[in-house]
């Protein structure tokens, strides 16, 4: 898979088998002392990068940094059906939806563009946002980084709801590039830096003030001072758009061991791991649900203090390296190469023996997949009321967007 998943540790069997061994624990032991729960200390700012329209650099406590900047422009839609240019059509479909709810049909100049001004006429894609993952030591096209970008990206886009914010007009939208660079060598998975790194430079991330209307060329205020955030920012006497996401989602790894569930775990950690999961979650209002949207079943005390609801957006496996084949092993003793006809397993019988049976003091990795019931006990962590999400999420909002 990706980077430090697939760095072989070398860590002897009984080193493996101590360090499993502590993860079994109740509660468990961790190299570091931290508790299950308990993330890395961090330091965050935001606006490292001035000629941005938005950018964060978060720093892990083991030193692995990331800087990421994002990036607006211009662009014309690349195929506008000839119909939508004439105003009539827009006006019938306005008059068909209203005759079906039962409203009035009457027409004011207010309300041709009401329908749009609310969101309902503005449609996004997925091509409007582009996203790239530079790592120390590997390439563009490494299935390494490209991995973290499409998890990355499959997050942000998968309620469609951010596509919609660089909508301008029926001819024109915003094209935003997100530029994630880790700075220093993965010294860890660095999917939760990355995550964490790009929602907060999404949060600082501004776009100029439209001057223009309806589906002119659009004109922008030159004052920077007048820009608007693509997150609007939170007010008592106003409130956003129930459709809209309140936040960038973040995705968080979660590994078991046992029945032992363990967030951000460092590389030692993921050595030992039965299973781990990427799991990916999104802030939504809680006043109007989503079509589409896996929402977590809880009732009204299922929310937080804040009012915050989190959604379940997407959950990706990642094979830590106890399931992969180390380097140089050859397949007499590789349990992948077992059962293809005359293999290695025929020409020698002991090696699937040697490979499963028990040792006292040794640690083997464990076999086959994992119970659908710790999968679905480890995204339920994540989502709890008061859980990992939520603390995250609330140490965020205390770094300075400028």
């Amino acid at each position: 898979m990706a980077t430090a998943t697939t760095q072989h540790l070398l860590l002897s069997p009984a080193e493996l088998a101590y360090l499993h061994a502590s993860l079994l624990l109740t509660p468990p032991i961790r190299p570091d002392g931290r508790t299950a729960t308990q993330f890395r200390p961090l330091t965050a700012e935001t606006g490292v990068l001035p000629g941005a329209n938005g950018s964060a650099r978060v720093c892990f406590a083991d030193g692995t940094e990331a800087v990421v900047g994002v990036k607006a422009e211009v662009e014309k839609q690349a195929r506008v059906p000839y119909l939508d240019y004439f105003y009539e059509n827009k006006e019938l479909r306005r008059k068909d939806r209203k005759r079906e709810t039962g409203k009035s049909t009457a027409t004011t100049t207010e309300e041709k563009h009401q329908f749009e001004e609310e969101g309902e006429g503005k449609e996004g894609s997925n091509d409007w946002v582009e996203i790239s993952v530079e790592i120390p030591g590997y390439r563009d096209d490494d299935s390494s980084t490209v991995f973290l970008g499409t998890m990355l990206s499959e997050a942000l886009l998968a309620d469609g709801e951010f596509a919609k914010k660089l909508w301008i007009n029926r001819r024109f939208h915003w094209k935003l590039y997100i530029d994630i660079i880790l700075i220093s060598p993965p010294l860890s998975y660095p999917l939760p830096l990355l995550s964490l790194t790009t929602h907060l430079a999404l949060l600082s991330t501004r776009l100029p003030r439209l001057k223009s209307e309806a589906d002119e060329d659009p004109m922008f205020d030159d004052d920077w001072d007048a820009s608007q955030f693509i997150y609007p920012r939170p007010t008592t006497t106003t409130s956003s758009t129930p459709s809209s996401s309140l936040r960038p989602p973040i995705t968080l790894l979660v590994m078991a061991v046992g029945d032992n569930i363990i967030f951000d775990p460092s590389k030692e950690e993921l050595a030992v791991a039965d299973t781990a999961l990427a799991v990916s979650v999104g802030e939504k209002n809680a006043d109007e649900p989503q079509e589409g949207a896996m929402d977590v079943d809880v009732d009204v005390e299922a929310k937080t203090t804040s009012g915050r609801q989190l959604r379940l957006l997407s959950v990706r496996t990642i094979d830590p390296p106890s399931r992969l084949t180390a380097p140089g092993v050859p397949n007499a003793i590789t349990a992948a190469a077992w059962g293809r006809g005359n293999g290695p397993a025929t020409k020698d019988p002991g090696a699937r023996a040697a490979e499963t049976a028990d040792v006292e003091g040794v640690w083997k990795a464990p076999r086959g997949g994992t119970k659908v019931g710790v999968l679905g006990a480890m995204v339920n962590k994540v989502l709890e009321k008061g859980g990992v999400a939520d603390e995250v999420l609330d140490g965020l909002d205390a770094v300075d967007l400028g």
